[in-house]
């Protein structure tokens, strides 16, 4: 696991920073709450009456005015782009970096198989996102506490677990589709990360598009369809697990086969 120990050494400033900058987000979000919770009522309905707009951040199916429906909308926006860019720019260039580093030609060297040295970094990459969830789910729930509302713990375990999955499929992808650049890469996975975001926004404005939300994993990480159905749809998550999969097996097909300059 040595690598795997330089990769987060390496990362570790960045895991701060972004750990540091959506934890922050998400409890002024949360502080925002009680100041905002008297007028509840007839935003709730403002916003459930807004048509397409409602449809797609999905306030035409939860209570904007309880503590979850609003955690799910303004918080669960939060978490889900910045986690998503997280694990995009985490995990897009992680491969790629010996080659534009020119670390290549020591780390190749090494008595390590190509097979283990793609292995250790994804460990990497998947231990990071872990420790960001884990801090931002115990700041979630402390400021929640901080606020006098009752913890809502099934549903944040939910949205939380939702957003990680989202996270480590995203992660998986860019993974695989670092093994074909050379170069950075931190545009296309900024972009990869923010096409699945409207992608799912697409699909809940139109039926017609509806069958994105088998492209996205933001689907099965919408916090209205979470609170409305209390669990997590299982087929789009299988569904997401198998991407994630083809990511991590082109990954280790290409890297071992590539030809590092």
């Amino acid at each position: 696991m040595t690598l795997t120990c330089h990769e987060l050494k390496q990362g570790r400033l960045s895991l701060l920073i972004w750990t540091a900058s959506i934890g922050f987000l998400l409890a002024v979000c949360i502080f925002l709450y009680p100041e905002m919770k008297e007028d509840m009522d007839g935003i709730s309905d403002m916003f459930a009456s807004m048509g397409s707009f409602s449809a797609a951040f999905g306030m035409d199916q939860i209570d904007f005015g309880t503590l979850p429906g609003f955690y799910a909308v303004e918080c669960g926006n939060i978490l889900g782009l910045g986690g998503a860019f997280y694990a995009a720019l985490c995990s897009i260039s992680i491969l790629s970096k010996e080659e534009k580093d020119h670390t290549a030609e020591f780390l190749l060297t090494q008595p390590v198989s190509r097979i283990r040295l793609v292995l250790e970094k994804l460990a990497a990459v998947f231990l990071q996102l872990i420790l960001m969830n884990l801090v931002l789910f115990a700041l979630a729930a402390v400021s929640i506490a901080a606020i006098g509302e009752a913890l809502p713990i099934r549903e944040l375990i939910l949205l939380h677990g939702a957003f990680l999955f989202l996270q480590l499929e995203l992660a998986a992808i860019c993974f695989g589709i670092s093994a074909f650049i050379r170069r950075g890469g931190l545009g296309i996975g900024l972009g990869i990360a923010a096409i699945l975001y409207f992608l799912n926004l697409i699909a809940n404005i139109a039926k017609s598009a509806e069958f994105l939300r088998f492209i996205t994993p933001f689907a099965y990480a919408d916090g209205a369809d979470i609170l409305a159905s209390h669990s997590l749809d299982a087929g789009l998550l299988a569904l997401g697990f198998t991407y994630g999969a083809l990511g991590i097996a082109v990954a280790c097909i290409k890297y071992c086969r590539k030809d590092i300059r």
